[in-house]
């Protein structure tokens, strides 16, 4: 069974949304890294049982990039949850047990990102085919040998994390194909919705 590696807050404005979550939540998302070459940066904000949220959009600082940034975050005129991470230790295993389930989560990239010490952490993970542009259904993670980033952040405690499907039977199929649970409710398009902070005021990212 894979566990919640992280979720993805994509953004056309990152200082922004960076400054927006920080006042939500009261706690300052910490600097993540350059994705170089892709055009985007990050900022991350620990989740609990060693999970996460990255806020990533545009890096200024970068040309534009030669291909369109992940996420969409091209065409996105405000910030949206429009993706989780399922982590694993075997991500070739991993997709192979995926796809004679049923589902191809995608081939298996290489990517890595420079933090703001100059540190190299270096990750595998599938990007899923189709054109959804919120993706209920989890891309697949493996850290290898780097440490992993939740373990420096402070933390927002997750509550919850749910999604919304106009099939909802689809997605749990495909879930099911990937090792990863989620309540999925019918709804008239694909949305994924998280909610942290405290219990009794609880504040909710969509």
């Amino acid at each position: 069974m894979s566990e919640l590696d992280h979720v993805v807050l994509a953004t056309p404005d990152l200082a922004g949304t960076v400054a927006e979550v920080a006042r939500l939540v009261g706690v300052e998302p910490v600097a993540g890294g350059r994705h170089t070459g892709r055009g985007t940066r990050n900022y991350l904000l620990g989740l609990g049982n060693g999970a996460y949220l990255e806020i990533i959009g545009p890096d200024p600082e970068q040309p534009e990039p030669e291909l369109p940034r992940p996420f969409g975050i091209d065409d996105l005129t405000e910030a949206r949850l429009v993706a989780w991470l399922v982590r694993v230790t075997d991500i070739d295993a991993a997709v192979a047990e995926s796809r004679a389930a049923g589902y191809d989560p995608g081939a298996v990239s290489d990517l890595s990102r420079t933090t703001p010490d100059g540190r190299i952490l270096e990750w595998r993970l599938t990007f899923p085919v189709g054109a959804e542009r919120t993706r209920v259904v989890p891309a697949i993670i493996d850290w290898g040998d780097t440490d992993h980033p939740s373990g420096e952040l402070p933390v927002v405690p997750l509550l919850s994390l749910e999604a919304v499907h106009p099939d909802p039977a689809s997605v749990v199929e495909r879930l099911k194909a990937v090792g990863a649970q989620l309540t999925v409710r019918a709804g008239n398009r694909p949305a994924l919705i998280a909610t942290v902070g405290d219990a009794a005021d609880p504040i909710t990212l969509l």
